[in-house]
């Protein structure tokens, strides 16, 4: 995968099993990422491990919208956690990690303001 174009500094190059790339960095734990904002080594490592501090690291950025890579495939986080962003008007989108990366790509393009929180499971 591969973006050129896009308003921000922090953008998607690849997807693989246990790693991502961030611009010219591969990171191999999971990272909490926005056009103009990159957290390395974010706490969980699987989606039973997510708690909502975890989640405060993505809303602390103030998007209109997260969306949330839980690893290989899509998985859903406990309702709780999900009660978190609709009370705040905030829009989660879950779904498997590559395609957090890809759908990041389009939306940071886009202009929007968009975070990322992507889990990246040991591999």
């Amino acid at each position: 995968m591969t973006m050129d174009s896009g308003e921000g500094a922090y953008q998607v190059r690849s997807y693989g099993p246990g790693r991502i790339q961030v611009n010219q960095g591969v990171y191999t734990t999971s990272l909490v990422l926005s056009p103009d904002t990159l957290i390395s080594e974010w706490a969980p490592q699987r989606l039973e491990e997510l708690t909502a501090s975890h989640l405060d690291t993505a809303l602390e950025l103030e998007p209109e919208v997260v969306l949330l890579g839980t690893g290989e495939r899509q998985q859903f986080p406990q309702r709780e956690l999900m009660l978190a962003f609709i009370s705040r008007g905030i829009g989660l989108e879950v779904m498997d990690t590559a395609s957090a990366c890809r759908t990041y790509n389009i939306l940071m393009s886009e202009g929007r303001k968009v975070v990322a929180a992507l889990i990246v499971e040991p591999s």
